[in-house]
């Protein structure tokens, strides 16, 4: 290998640290309008009126936007209005939107706007909204429009309910010896991505829909405004440039919804829409909170043989990827353990708080919270060392996965490998919990991780490649560059393939539906996979053409043919051969006859053998393949103050094969940065009436620069036969194992059962003094 595993710079790094990078945000025109949200005070309310006189007086408004006679939205489940018009159902949701010729104007529109409003009873959490007699949030659930394997039940909160059954519960229970049952839960969050969403749109004289949005999913968002709006998708242009960080918030489609609405408002002129940071934290969408209860029983000598779960996800006031989370979620249920009998339920309920987008590791940090939680707790009953519980109960090839998929040496990880390599880096033999005086402990936790992409059974990605005339090559491919380096990557597995100079692979960054192939979504960890996929069948169709053509010139047949290093040649004899770049381009021989052409190559992936999942087992495959890994975090505690320093976070993945080192462990690394965040800090705090009281990063406070652990990050290479190279996916996993690992060390520094997030302080010495 000559490029793939090497530390190469990313494609797009000489703009981003010279500045010159351009975001949504930072395109401007003369002809640009702009839009401010109104948005709603209250988490529950009717909207009683609005009064636009004040603000229609005003010069330089264009238009006042309100809600009514738009369609419903939703991915999955049609029931969200772009823009509210009988009632809120949350705090910060819009209600309206001012046009004005600038963004100060428009801000001041929107804040001279008179609206009244009639406060109504909240549903602050998913439990509350299973009570009985709590508000319903959406009274005609059953009519609304519904994608295959969305299960409402109308007269309830419940969006869709996953059911899980695998095994013989009862059984399962009857050879347990020792059991345990634990309730976890923590409020939704936000991405805090460092830069806030923006669209603007316009509508073209000839009908031309076009948006540029901050976006991980351009081409849903064409797929749904057709959808929405009854527009052909031909006419819907959508375009990405490089996007500022998203981790999941900017796979939901909701600004670019606003940027038509308002642009189809003023006569189809440039309306651009930006959130200011509280728009961002609070009206769109965020991260999903839970409630969860956990049940395990297992053998007196530690083999799992049961387990019984409740997910209660608090899918906010409307559906959006809630129902898709909640479906993650119940994927996975289990860790990357093999338990033959499974119960379990995971409902997205709605409540009168924000509703959730993806977020990084999509439902796998929030139930692994829960289930390793539980682990350590039994490991503790059984008096057994917590790695060692789960090294005997880990999950390995010829097992089944809570949906009933055998596992193979190719599509799971080695678990038991990388709790091993775990033990090693985290000196476990030195002592999970160590006094270190009176008032200092210092202590470990760990946890183990897998997951699997559960996305759609049709996903597709392509490719496609350009020669220019010295030879170098373009590819432009539909991923989104939000900062993981995956068109790196994938240019990395086109240099090894064509076994040419990296150098001259020009890699486009911006996604322009018209004329950019369509990846599904950059999401779920799958641009190497997919993309790279495609990547390796473009390849093969230069490499084809290549052949072609040299075979007239060289006069040899195409199977006597190799292509690398900017040549084709003969394989017996190299000294026989042609450069690239003298028939990439086509060749004319001596007397001007002339063939080929600039040579054009393309290809595509289409996921393969994913099914839905069986509505009353839950049974089916959701994904293609299982990274897994292990995790620790040690901390030092003050038991006097109950504050908390982060020493070490070490994290071991079983990456199948590292394509690019450096940029594979800053994918862990950042990951393990953001769980420890979501998992020490970070959380929405909500008021009686279902209003946040803190969105503003001031107060939200996500982990700051020096409070950050030692990070170790190492990877098992265990190929996995159908990816490129065999790579697994890992833009993710960091994270998902960062708040049990440290849940589990602060519960096992202060022998006390931390089972809520954030791991603030305050929780800890409110949870120790219950204790005593």
């Amino acid at each position: 290998m000559h490029v793939v595993g090497k530390s190469v710079y990313r494609k797009e790094s000489w703009e981003k640290v010279t500045g010159k990078a351009k975001y949504t945000n930072d395109y401007e025109t003369r002809d640009m309008l702009y839009g401010k949200l109104v948005t709603s005070p209250f988490g529950h309310a009717k909207i009683k009126s609005i009064d636009k006189t004040d603000v229609l007086r005003m010069k330089g408004i264009r238009a006042i936007i309100t809600g009514g006679n738009l369609p419903l939205t939703g991915e999955e489940l049609r029931d969200r209005p772009p823009i509210a018009f009988d009632r809120v159902r949350y705090y910060g949701e819009v209600v309206a939107i001012v046009v004005a010729d600038t963004a100060q104007l428009a801000e001041l529109g929107a804040n001279k706007l008179h609206i009244t409003y009639e406060p109504l009873p909240v549903v602050n959490s998913p439990g509350e909204a299973l009570r009985a007699g709590a508000p319903l949030i959406h009274e005609n659930l059953e009519d609304y429009e519904k994608i295959a394997g969305v299960y409402p039940i109308p007269g309830t909160n419940i969006a869709s309910k996953i059911k899980i059954r695998k095994g013989d519960i009862e059984k399962g229970w009857d050879e347990s010896d020792v059991t345990i049952r634990a309730s976890y839960s923590f409020n939704p969050s936000d991405h805090a991505a460092m830069e806030t969403r923006c669209s603007f749109g316009q509508i073209h004289g000839n009908g031309m829909v076009e948006i540029t949005s901050s976006s991980q999913a351009p081409f849903m968002i064409k797929k749904l405004i057709a959808l929405y709006f009854g527009i052909p998708a031909g006419n819907i242009l959508v375009k990405t440039p490089l996007v500022g960080g998203a981790y999941g918030g900017k796979a939901s489609i909701q600004l670019e919804i606003l940027a038509y609405i308002a642009s189809k408002a003023v006569n189809g002129r440039l309306v651009k829409i930006g959130n200011d940071r509280e728009e961002d934290m609070i009206t769109s969408p965020g991260h999903i909170g839970l409630e969860a209860t956990v049940k395990l029983g297992c053998t007196k000598d530690g083999f799992l043989k049961a387990a019984e779960l409740l997910y209660l996800w608090d899918g906010g006031a409307y559906s959006d990827k809630s129902i898709d989370l909640a479906r993650a979620g119940a994927v996975d249920c289990t860790g990357p353990y093999h338990i033959e009998n499974v119960y379990g339920d995971s409902l997205a309920v709605y409540t009168n708080h924000p509703y959730p987008a993806p977020f990084r590791g999509f439902s796998h940090s929030e139930v692994h919270f829960a289930f390793e939680r539980t682990m350590d707790m039994l490991a503790c009953k059984l008096d057994m060392d917590p790695l060692e519980f789960r090294y005997k109960n880990a999950i390995k090839p010829g097992d089944t996965t809570p949906t009933r998929v055998k596992l193979n040496r190719s599509n799971v990880g080695n678990v038991q490998k990388c709790i091993t390599r775990l033990k090693e880096l985290f000196h476990w033999e030195d002592g999970q919990r160590i006094e270190v005086d009176e008032n200092t402990i210092r202590a470990k936790g760990i946890s183990c991780i897998w997951k699997t992409s559960t996305i759609d059974t049709n996903a597709s990605s392509g490719v496609i490649l350009t020669f220019n005339p010295d030879g170098s090559i373009n590819l432009m491919s539909g991923v989104v560059e939000i900062g993981t380096g995956t068109k790196t990557i994938l240019a990395q597995i086109l240099a090894e393939r064509l076994r040419m100079p990296i150098e001259k692979i020009h890699v486009q960054m911006l996604v322009d539906t018209r004329n950019t192939p369509e990846h599904w979504k950059t999401v779920a960890s799958r641009g190497t996979f997919m993309a790279g996929r495609a990547v390796l069948k473009a390849a093969d169709d230069i490499i084809l053409q290549l052949k072609e053509i040299a075979a007239c010139i060289l006069r040899a047949p195409m199977e006597d043919l190799e292509v690398g290093y900017e040549k084709v040649f003969l394989r017996d004899d190299p000294t026989i051969n042609i450069a690239v770049k003298e028939i990439a381009y086509g060749y004319t021989f001596p007397n001007g006859n002339a063939i080929g052409g600039q040579m054009i190559g393309s290809g595509t992936y289409i996921l393969r053998h994913l099914t839905g999942l069986d509505r009353e087992t839950g049974a089916g495959k959701p994904g293609p393949e299982w990274t897994v890994g292990a995790q620790g975090v040690e901390i030092e505690i003050d038991t006097r103050t109950y504050r908390y320093r982060l020493l070490k976070a070490v994290s071991v993945i079983d990456i199948g094969r590292v394509l690019n080192q450096k940029t594979a462990e800053g994918q862990v690394m950042g990951a393990m940065n953001m769980g420890l965040s979501f998992a020490g800090r970070e959380t929405f705090i909500f008021d009686e009436f279902a209003r946040v009281l803190n969105p503003q990063l001031r107060t939200y406070r996500p982990m700051r620069y020096g409070e950050q652990p030692e990070y170790v990050v190492d990877f098992v290479q265990t190929p996995q036969i159908d990816a490129p190279y065999g790579a697994r996916g890992a833009g993710e996993h960091g994270l998902i194992g960062m708040p049990a690992a440290l849940a589990n060390s602060l519960s096992t520094a202060l022998r006390a059962d931390l089972n809520h997030l954030p791991l603030i302080p305050e929780l800890l010495w409110r949870t120790k003094e219950r204790r005593k």
